[in-house]
């Protein structure tokens, strides 16, 4: 008699400083067949001494714990033993959420709403969606983060001088699955006077946008507005788009929202921001896709590239997940394949910087 062997379940270290929300977030993973909670730690500097001892495929982290907290445990992990680490939060502040995002930045792959408790009426879907991120992000790949600056390995390509066809007024942005440290390496090489705003799509969970766009002003120096329906676009701005509907541009240089159905599972798209960016501004823009499960804004890329503008979409190498970009270059879509830095280099070169 042949049976298939069962396959191997995934590893999960829940990281919770408070026990009623640790074992409810154990009980509930424990509940789903394949995966397995192979410990629990109560704040960082426990998760470290964990990873180490557990060896698990996947890590759920708190942001706020005693001794040390979500971001610095992210850090730390991501220096010495990468892991994929999901953030779990309550995001009931924008200091939660801007952490939450620091993480990201720090090396962690997701971050997720914490689920509502039994009884409530929206305890099925949220469990299901943090159960549906953990099981993506448990094979996602993760390299080593370098503690000092320019330690790691690995040398930046050079960038190939380009010239526009004309002058860009507009450059667009999405991402998705490790997008928000991808976007903080180019915006950092950006001056403070680019002649032209940047509008960005970022798949992130529901209520971590508004922390998304704080984190992304720290660390850029750049002015970050969370996009308003018909607000005018304003050269050396960052507009990022809000939760629950598409984000597009106008001719006449405006945002424009749309409460339209989701598209490619998501909403706001990016596959509606680009396509809205090639009907209003065609060789004038600049649009870049990068690292991100699925295939939004692909197709969409490839509009802009028919219609003369430069199109980017980054390497394999720095990607957390290909998905994205690696179906852009598939299509046809990207006229330059570079690193999170060396589209930073470009795009301030275009902007004649």
């Amino acid at each position: 008699m042949n049976e298939n062997p069962q396959s191997p379940k995934i590893r999960v270290l829940v990281v919770e400083d408070s026990p009623v929300v640790r074992d409810f977030l154990t009980h509930v993973l424990n509940l789903v067949p394949d995966f397995e909670v192979v410990g629990v730690a109560r704040d960082g500097e426990q998760a470290i001494e964990m990873v180490g001892e557990c060896r698990p495929d996947v890590l759920t982290m708190d942001i706020h714990m005693p001794r040390m907290d979500g971001f610095e445990a992210t850090r730390r992990i991501m220096e010495t033993q990468a892991t994929p680490i999901v953030i779990v939060s309550a995001s009931s502040t924008v200091l939660e959420a801007v952490t939450a995002c620091r993480a990201l930045g720090a090396g962690a792959v997701a971050v997720e709403a914490r689920p509502f408790g039994f009884g409530h009426p929206e305890f099925a879907r949220t469990t299901e969606k943090l159960v549906e991120t953990v099981r993506l992000m448990a094979g996602v790949k993760v390299v080593r983060r370098w503690a000092r600056p320019g330690a790691a390995a690995g040398q930046r390509r050079p960038v190939t001088p380009v010239s526009a066809g004309s002058e860009i007024r507009i450059v667009a942005i999405g991402a998705s699955t490790g997008g928000p440290a991808a976007i903080v390496t180019i915006l950092a090489a950006l001056p403070k006077d680019l002649p032209f705003p940047i509008v960005i799509v970022q798949h992130i969970c529901d209520g971590f946008t508004a922390g998304l766009g704080e984190w992304l002003a720290q660390t850029s120096g750049l002015p970050v507005h969370i996009a308003a329906d018909g607000e005018l676009l304003r050269a050396g701005h960052v507009y990022v788009a809000p939760s629950g509907v598409h984000t597009g541009v106008t001719a006449n240089h405006r945002i424009q929202h749309d409460a339209g159905p989701p598209e490619n599972r998501v909403r706001p798209a990016v596959s509606f921001l680009f396509r809205s960016v090639a009907a209003a501004y065609g060789k004038q823009a600049v649009a870049i896709l990068l690292t991100g499960m699925g295939t939004d804004g692909a197709e969409a890329l490839k509009l802009i590239r028919d219609r003369g503008g430069v199109t980017m979409a980054q390497d394999e190498a720095s990607s957390v997940v290909h998905g994205m970009p690696g179906e852009a270059i598939r299509r046809g879509a990207a006229v330059h394949v570079l690193s999170p830095e060396g589209i930073g280099a470009l795009v301030r070169q275009l902007g004649g910087k």
